[in-house]
């Protein structure tokens, strides 16, 4: 007993004595957790902190365990080391400046995601080497990802995403072979992608999106075995996809989205039979959609919009069984829809928009039951709306607009209780709209452009929530229905160019969100209720051409935002209420054609923004208010065919934006203020049927070139100023003016210079004769000797001529054109011209029978300081440039009384005098105009791109494009601003017509390729409205259609062309860019235009 107490007590005693020798080896952990605590604590003082945050659990310690059972965020390891340390989403504020990562390398999760962090990423992370897990997530950091990140060889999970990270993506990261995640996604990383990514055999999901990184994707990710997610969107990569992705098998989600990726879709990615999601859209792939892609049994979403794919859709497609969202619009496909596409049963959304798509919308759709969106417009589908469509009750949004759908509206859609947008327009469809259709709860709902005839359904705006509203240009009539009548969520409305009829007073109600309103070209009758002005969003009431009557009531002085007001053409009468000048927010107010009477207001004078003011055909009298001078952005007034009395006043001269001013058949008096000097940019000016006396000032010489001036019927006295704005102009029924233009008398000097021409002439044969004869033989003698000289000169330069005091460069007989020119337009007469130019004056001249050029004999000042040597060298080379858009330059010749230019003769003139005449500017139907904005983009691309080295026009206008017999557009005066400014120091003088300079040029003065751009845009733009644009509101996509913009004076066009009209719209939109490098090419813009 006493042995068994013995060895038991001897196992105790050695028991302690190894526990006490274990304990004394192991490290000091009560020490290690203070002293990482304590530089947690540190790095809080430096921290912002919001009030109530959970960090405030991080106190000074009390005992050593205090870290791992109490601070938020902080979780210990068995030996009581901070192992983790998560802080995600606690609102912080602050950096890593003062962490102290050398005390705390037992970290194996960092996560710090979700917070305000800033400033760099220190390369002392790379102490940090047992992590596994690091989120720097949604923050603010900044600078570059730092190289020794590399050093974290453990780190499986990398979380960078969405913070102010630049610089480019070190190779480093290579070396995190046991990387599962890498999300670089939102920052500002450039450069390429590292080929070194390649190595990172574990990765199962690497995401690079919305960066700005460049270059190709390399092939070196096919290497990526065990990858699952690939996102590379938003970045500025290019070259093709490589083939070598369809290695990946494992892939899941691919999107490569919003890149430049070119070249065609490889066939390869139809291996990847897991993926779920292919993202292609936005991008420059090109050639067909490969039939491949039919193998993505578990495709849930094909995205492929927005690029440059072309051909048909694959019917394989229709094996696709799990998709439920196909995006192929903004492509050149073309052929039928496949009926395949029909057993899509997952679908949810369909959209095939803006491609050439043709052939009938297949029944076979009617299956997808499942279905909320399908976009079919924009393409050149054909026949009826199939009633299938009916059957897709989930639908919330339907568009087939603009395509070439016939028959009539299907009364199945009526079946489609989900639908909020509905769009039919700008198609052939006729017969009535369906009653059924005013049951559905529509936000919007655009049937406009057709054939549709009928009335309107009662029912519509059911559920009151109608927004967008448009049938405008059918045949319908009746009156507007209740429903619309008691709409107020209506935003937008159109109804214009119909038969509608009914009492304008009791047809519409109050809707306090109506934007914009058009009920022209109607039937309407009725005076105006006071009840508009309760409308106070309403920036366009558009109401002409109705037979409205009455008054005009003052209560619409409340519609400040008011923008645009039309009433012309109706039957009202009275005053115009003073009140109308509260609408500041005016640019556009016609009354025109009217009865109104009294006095044009004073408060007009607040329309400071005013851009179209027209109250012509009324019986408007009194004065022209003074006040007009305040309209500083104005560019067409007319107040012709009233009763206006006394002078114009010389106010006038401050609307230097005016094109056409129109102020006759009206009772003006006094003289033409010679004020009228400021109108700069004026185009037409009309001031016949008047009571003007007193002379034409001589102001008028100063006006622009080209001017269409019409003073006749007025008391004017004295000669018809020596211009050639004058040679065309009408100023007949002016008994005291006098001149040698048609319409007028002849003035007492010009009557006597005719009545002494004989005595002159017998003088001048006595004195001539026998010097005629001397001449005659010295001159015989010379020119014996000079022809055989000439002719061997002529054998190496048989274009070129030159003596002392002539010189020729010409595609004609070198020898006698200068002589025959001078004939031809007897010695430059203004009755042979034909328009002038910043450079010089045009004449027109028949050098030979049936062969008519264009001169353009140059101003003085225009050539004295050129060199001559370059200038020829010049001129030698543009004659030879040969381009079906451009005017040929057949030359130049040059003697001490004159220099010009001799190009091809264009019969229809410029097509500013085109656009300007209302009668010429009709016969340019839309087909034309299309045409015309193609031929000009064709020889601008031509100019810029295909000419060595590459020409600048530096003047494109209206001004400046000719048309032929066919109205064929032909380029002229390329190359004058340089022929005439060759020396450096004079290129940066600004050349141009104002209203076409780009912006940047006006104060960097450094012409460029963008330059030409940008005056195209607005020349596309002027051919498309008829006018020049002016400011316009706003280059909205939405706002730069053809219904908004559109020359009025020719009829809508057919949907095909109006495709052809947007779509020029669009390009001009983008030449106008404020920022020339985000300006398309001439070559990108031609291409567009010939494809379409």
């Amino acid at each position: 007993m006493a042995k068994q107490i013995t060895y038991s007590s001897n196992f105790l005693f050695y028991s302690l004595a190894l526990l006490i020798v274990t304990l004394s080896l192991l490290p000091n952990f009560a020490s290690a957790t203070s002293e990482e605590a304590n530089a947690l604590l540190k790095w809080k003082v430096d921290l912002e902190i919001p009030k109530n945050s959970l960090l405030s659990s991080w106190i000074t310690l009390h005992s050593a365990s205090v870290p791992c059972t109490s601070w938020f965020g902080v979780l210990c390891n068995v030996g009581g080391s901070i192992q983790r340390l998560n802080l995600s989403s606690s609102g912080l504020k602050g950096t890593l400046h003062r962490f102290s990562f050398s005390l705390l390398q037992n970290l194996t999760h960092f996560d710090l995601g979700v917070n305000s962090f800033s400033g760099p990423i220190p390369s002392e992370i790379r102490l940090l080497n047992k992590l596994v897990y690091l989120d720097f997530s949604l923050n603010k950091f900044s600078g570059v990802i730092p190289p020794e990140i590399g050093n974290l060889h453990q780190l499986k999970n990398l979380y960078l995403y969405s913070n102010n990270i630049s610089g480019s993506i070190p190779s480093s990261l290579s070396d995190l072979t046991s990387l599962n995640l890498l999300y670089l996604h939102h920052n500002h990383l450039s450069g390429h992608i590292p080929n070194e990514l390649g190595k990172l055999k574990s990765l199962t999901g690497l995401s690079m999106s919305y960066n700005q990184l460049s270059g190709s994707i390399p092939l070196s990710l096919a290497n990526l075995s065990s990858l699952q997610l690939l996102y590379l969107s938003q970045n500025k990569l290019s070259g093709p996809i490589p083939t070598e992705l369809g290695n990946l098998k494992s892939l899941i989600d691919l999107q490569l989205s919003n890149n430049k990726l070119s070249g065609s879709i490889p066939s390869s990615l139809g291996d990847l039979t897991s993926l779920n999601v292919l993202y292609l859209d936005e991008n420059q792939l090109s050639g067909p959609i490969p039939i491949e892609l039919g193998n993505l049994k578990s495709l849930i979403q094909l995205v492929i919009n927005e690029n440059q794919v072309s051909g048909s859709i694959p019917s394989s497609l229709g094996d696709l069984i799990s998709l439920n969202l196909l995006y192929l619009y903004h492509n050149q496909l073309s052929g039928p829809i496949p009926t395949e596409l029909g057993n899509l049963k997952s679908l949810i959304d369909l959209q095939l928009s803006d491609n050439q798509l043709s052939g009938c919308i297949p029944s076979s759709l009617g299956n997808l039951t499942s279905l909320n969106l399908l976009y079919l417009d924009q393409n050149q589908l054909s026949g009826p709306i199939p009633i299938e469509l009916g059957n897709l009750k989930s639908l919330t949004s339907l568009a087939v607009s603009d395509n070439q759908l016939n028959g009539s509206i299907p009364s199945s859609l009526a079946n489609l209780g989900n639908l909020q947008i509905l769009y039919l327009r700008a198609n052939k469809l006729s017969g009535s709209i369906p009653q059924g259709l005013g049951n559905l709860e529509l936000f919007e709902l655009q049937m406009d452009t057709n054939q549709l005839s009928g009335h309107l359904p009662e029912g519509l705006c059911h559920g009151g929530k109608l927004q967008l509203f448009s049938v405008n240009n059918n045949q319908l009539s009746g009156s507007i229905s209740r429903g619309l009548q008691n709409c107020p969520s209506l935003i937008r409305a159109l109804f214009n160019q119909n038969q509608f009829s009914g009492d304008i007073s009791s047809s519409f109600g109050v809707y306090p969100s109506l934007d914009y309103l058009d009920i022209s070209h109607n039937n309407f009758h009725g005076q105006l209720s006071q009840n508009w002005s309760k409308c106070k969003n309403l920036t366009s009431l558009v109401m002409g051409s109705n037979n409205i009557s009455g008054s005009l009531p003052p209560e619409f002085g409340n519609l400040t935002q008011l923008r645009r007001l039309d009433l012309s053409s109706n039957h009202l009468v009275s005053e115009i209420p003073k009140e109308f000048g509260k609408m500041k927010s005016m640019l556009n107010l016609s009354l025109a054609n009217n009865q109104l009477s009294g006095t044009i207001p004073e408060e007009f004078g607040s329309y400071e923004l005013v851009e179209v003011l027209d109250l012509s055909t009324n019986r408007l009298n009194g004065s022209i208010p003074r006040s007009i001078g305040r309209w500083a952005q104005i560019h067409y007034l007319n107040l012709s065919n009233n009763k206006l009395n006394e002078n114009i006043p010389p106010e006038i001269g401050k609307l230097v934006h005016l094109t056409k001013l129109d102020l006759s058949q009206n009772l003006l008096t006094k003289e033409i203020p010679t004020e009228v000097l400021s109108l700069k940019s004026l185009q037409k000016l009309d001031l016949s049927h008047n009571r003007l006396s007193g002379p034409i000032p001589d102001a008028f010489t100063s006006l622009p070139r080209g001017i269409d001036i019409n003073l006749s019927y007025n008391e004017l006295s004295g000669p018809v100023p020596q211009s050639p704005n004058f040679v065309n102009a009408s100023v007949e029924g002016n008994p005291g003016l006098c001149g040698n233009v048609t319409g007028v008398k002849l003035c007492a000097s010009q009557i006597m210079k005719k009545k002494h021409t004989p005595f002159h002439h017998r003088l001048i044969l006595v004195i001539m004769l026998p010097l005629i004869g001397v001449f005659l033989l010295g001159s015989f003698t010379y020119g014996f000797i000079a022809y055989h000289q000439q002719k061997k000169k002529s054998l190496q330069k048989p274009l070129e001529e030159e003596t002392g005091d002539y010189f020729s460069i010409t595609n004609f007989d070198g020898k006698l054109v200068y002589d025959d020119i001078l004939k031809a337009t007897n010695d430059f007469d203004e009755a042979y011209c034909i328009g002038t130019g910043g450079y010089g004056t045009v004449y027109k001249a028949e050098i030979q029978p049936n062969n008519v050029v264009a001169v353009k004999k140059l101003h003085p000042s225009s050539s004295e300081n050129v060199d001559h040597n370059g200038f020829l060298n010049e001129v030698r080379a543009l004659t030879n440039i040969r381009h079906r858009n451009i005017v040929k330059l057949y030359g130049y010749c040059s003697h001490p009384r004159y220099s010009f230019l001799i190009y091809e003769y264009l019969e229809m003139g410029s097509l500013g005098s085109i656009l300007r005449s209302d009668v010429l500017a009709k016969e340019l139907d839309w087909l034309k105009r299309v045409s015309i904005v193609k031929a000009v983009a064709n020889g601008l691309a031509y100019m810029h791109h295909d000419c060595s080295p590459p020409i600048i026009h530096r003047d494109i206008s209206i001004a400046n494009i000719l048309l032929d017999s066919d109205y064929e557009a032909h380029i002229s005066d390329f190359g004058t601003s340089k022929l005439l400014k060759l020396d450096s120091s004079n290129w940066t003088a600004i050349a141009g017509t104002y209203g076409y300079i780009a912006p940047k040029l006006a104060y960097t003065m450094v012409p460029t390729e963008k330059c030409d751009v940008y005056s195209f845009g607005i020349v596309a733009l002027e051919v498309i409205m008829g006018k020049h644009p002016g400011e316009l509101p706003t280059l909205s996509v939405d706002y730069l259609v053809l219904g908004n913009v559109g020359d009025s004076r020719i009829p809508l066009p057919s949907p095909q062309v109006e495709k052809q009209v947007n779509l020029a719209l669009n390009l001009a939109r983008a030449c106008l860019n404020s920022n020339p490098k985000e300006r398309p090419t001439m070559r990108q813009v031609s291409n567009l235009l010939m494809k379409a």
